[in-house]
């Protein structure tokens, strides 16, 4: 986005007063801040303005917050950041693997949702230089897969034609390996290239290779593609065409 236009954040949460102490401390802060009571009002609003990032509750009163995360992935890859309580580890787990981009857990500061939305915004905002910096990979051909960068969809090819669905760390975890075929990649490096980057959930990277396993492995359980390195990380086992 040009520097001069301000992100637009939307803050979805039930409770009025934290939606107006939200908003009116990123106002104050140079950031654009619509606020949202509901799934239904947020999707409202998603469908006619433009938002650069969510701040969602994932304890709407009488919503699913997980479904939320869900149906936003679908549509955009709009970043997300949860708003959780201290318990609620479950919950960001579940995020995380969905596609959120980051978590809070309440209560915090405004100061420390500011610093996490800046974070945030920078990080979508270095992808795309980076990307171009990388020959422009339109996709990657691997196996009978084809993963197209620009529009986020993983495609078989015939006999058995399909789209297979992907989270956006699913996504971002089968690109960074697609990336570096045959090399080994730590755990470090993966848990940053698919955004689930707490020490906390320093596991998290070991289920989302095994739910992207089930997805292209013939056999996940003596996999071929993704191939654990022992002690270190993991790697692409086999070769991978790019498509510019």
């Amino acid at each position: 986005m040009p520097e001069t236009v301000q992100p637009h954040i939307l803050v979805v949460d039930d409770d009025p007063q934290i939606r107006d102490l939200l908003q009116g401390y990123f106002t104050a802060n140079e950031l654009r801040a619509s606020a949202a009571s509901s799934g239904k009002q947020m999707m409202g609003i998603l469908a006619d303005q433009t938002i650069d990032l969510v701040v969602l509750d994932l304890r709407l009163g009488g919503e699913d917050g997980m479904a939320l995360v869900r149906k936003l992935r679908e549509g955009s890859a709009i970043p997300v950041i949860m708003l959780t309580g201290v318990r609620d580890e479950a919950d960001r787990v579940m995020g995380l693997e969905l596609g959120a981009d980051d978590y809070l857990t309440k209560p915090f500061s405004p100061r420390e949702l500011l610093a996490c939305v800046r974070t945030v915004l920078r990080r979508i905002k270095g992808e795309a230089p980076r990307a171009a910096g990388q020959r422009e990979v339109r996709a990657y051909r691997f196996a009978s897969f084809e993963l197209n960068i620009r529009t986020r969809r993983l495609a078989q090819q015939p006999p058995a034609s399909q789209c297979i669905e992907l989270t956006n760390g699913e996504f971002n975890l089968l690109a960074a390996l697609l990336a570096a075929p045959q090399r080994i990649l730590t755990r470090d490096q993966l848990l940053e290239a698919s955004r689930v980057d707490n020490e906390v959930y320093d596991r998290s990277i070991d289920v989302q290779v095994l739910r992207l396993r089930r997805k292209i492995e013939t056999d996940p359980v003596q996999p071929r593609l993704i191939v654990t390195e022992r002690g270190v990380g993991y790697s692409f086992g086999v070769p991978v065409e790019i498509l510019c």
